[in-house]
């Protein structure tokens, strides 16, 4: 990412804590799934044909980033359930998304710092220090360009109003499709049964359903204006996505 290149330091940590992540993967992968599907009675319709679909979006060429509308803290969590059974994971572990948190919801103690540093998040405190954010930006980068699988929220945080809001595209998704030019965005829509606004989690006995597509966003316009028209096509998308959802809920 231009004036943000990634340290030799930064890329070493990364690369330990991906070690870190995939050696006690066979633990919290599983364990993280069965909290889901039994603790929490969630189910996922027509799951298999979302992870054939995005087995095939895996075995494409090109930098994999994984766009989703956002409705709670633990949409990163279903998504990543939606996408691949626990076993193919800990074959595939690259594809096991990266996730973006903010840091006060998900590294703010010692023990959250932990789990998230296992679980393959690079923290972010959004409307913090520009140097900052663009250090993260620069770590998911890196990543994509490594091979891995990156899930990011392209609303920037949970939708207030329950639905998708073209208005709050952030810039940041645009600038990382930016200096990925061969970037392919996988679109994932989720949304439960009874899910009618954002809250900290779904009910517990939610039934979920997943709509998905892949793009391939391109713009003639330069600096934060591509940025900004890079983003926006992603939240187009995923706005259709949940169009098709309300129509076929009925």
């Amino acid at each position: 990412m231009q004036g943000e290149r990634l340290g030799g330091r930064d890329r070493i940590a990364l690369a330990v804590q991906r070690a870190v992540g995939r050696i006690v993967s066979p633990l919290w992968v599983p364990v993280t799934v069965g909290l889901m599907r039994f603790g929490l009675g969630w189910t996922i319709a027509d799951v298999e044909e979302t992870r054939r679909v995005y087995r095939v979006f895996c075995d494409s060429r090109g930098p994999r980033l994984i766009c989703a509308n956002h409705l709670t803290l633990v949409d990163s969590a279903l998504i990543a359930w939606a996408l691949g059974s626990p076993g193919w994971f800990l074959r595939h572990y690259a594809a096991l998304p990266w996730n973006v948190p903010e840091r006060d919801n998900f590294a703010f103690s010692s023990l959250s710092r932990l789990a998230a540093y296992v679980m393959k998040c690079v923290p972010i405190t959004r409307g913090g220090d520009r140097r900052d954010v663009g250090r993260v930006l620069a770590r998911v980068t890196h990543l994509l360009a490594r091979g891995e699988s990156v899930l990011i929220f392209p609303e920037g945080g949970r939708s207030r109003s329950g639905t998708v809001d073209l208005e709050s595209a952030a810039y940041g998704v645009g600038r990382i499709i930016a200096a990925l030019p061969d970037c392919r965005v996988f679109c994932v829509y989720l949304r439960g049964e009874g899910q009618h606004d954002y809250g900290d989690r779904p009910a517990a006995g939610e039934r979920f359903h997943v709509y998905v597509d892949t793009i391939r966003p391109r713009s003639e316009l330069h600096g934060m204006r591509r940025a900004r028209d890079l983003a926006r096509q992603v939240v187009r998308r995923l706005a259709d996505l949940e169009q098709r959802h309300f129509a076929e809920a009925g």
